[in-house]
């Protein structure tokens, strides 16, 4: 019997974040992160009854992470004075690099 070979699993090529999107619904928190190329969706993994500022703590950090796994970069959150009671927005930038003084 011949068997196939193992093919490696890229990782997606998802863009690098640029907005978020997070809302509170009654299922629990969901989010949505704007990237170069698309969106992703999904559910925070925090209790339904998590403080909104928790939340959003929980969800800069998430972004955060998957710009560090997918891009090797780092960046910014800054979230954005709330439009509508139980939804925030969110703006995402590259963290400026700092470089050693030059003696």
């Amino acid at each position: 019997m011949v068997r196939r070979k193992k093919e490696q699993r890229k990782r997606p090529a998802w863009g690098i974040p640029k907005g978020i999107l997070l809302f509170a619904t009654p299922e629990g928190w969901r989010i949505s992160v704007v990237t170069e190329s698309g969106n992703l969706c999904g559910r925070l993994d925090v209790p339904v009854n998590t403080d909104p500022q928790d939340a959003r703590a929980a969800t800069a950090a998430k972004v955060t992470e998957l710009a560090r796994d997918f891009h090797d970069t780092d960046v910014e959150v800054s979230w954005d004075p709330p439009q509508e009671p139980w939804s925030w927005t969110a703006q995402v930038a590259l963290a400026a690099e700092t470089e050693p003084p030059v003696w």
